[in-house]
C-alpha cells in the first residue's frame, strides 16, 4: 500500500508541475505581453488624437487669419440714392 500512496503522490506532483509550467506561467506571460502591448497601442491612439487635434486648431486658425480682410484693404462706402 505504500509504494502506491508514494506513486499517486509523484504523479500528483508530476501533474500540478505540469499544469503551472505549461499552462498558467506561459497563459500569464501572454497576457502581461498583450496588457502592454494594448496599453502602447493606447498611448499611441492618444498622441496621434492629440496631434491631429492640434493640426485642426491650426489649420482652423491660419483659415480664419486668411479670410480676416485686411484694415487697408477695407474701404467704408454710403449709398447713394
Amino acid at each position: 500500500m505504500g509504494i502506491l500512496r508514494v506513486l499517486l503522490e509523484l504523479l500528483v506532483l508530476y501533474l500540478v508541475y505540469k499544469l503551472i509550467f505549461d499552462f498558467i506561467i506561459p497563459v500569464y506571460r501572454t497576457t502581461s505581453q498583450v496588457n502592454r502591448k494594448m496599453t502602447e497601442m493606447q498611448r499611441k491612439m492618444n498622441e496621434q488624437m492629440q496631434q491631429q487635434q492640434q493640426d485642426n486648431v491650426n489649420a482652423t486658425s491660419s483659415k480664419e487669419k486668411a479670410n480676416k480682410p485686411a484694415n487697408t484693404d477695407y474701404i467704408e462706402f454710403e449709398e447713394v440714392k
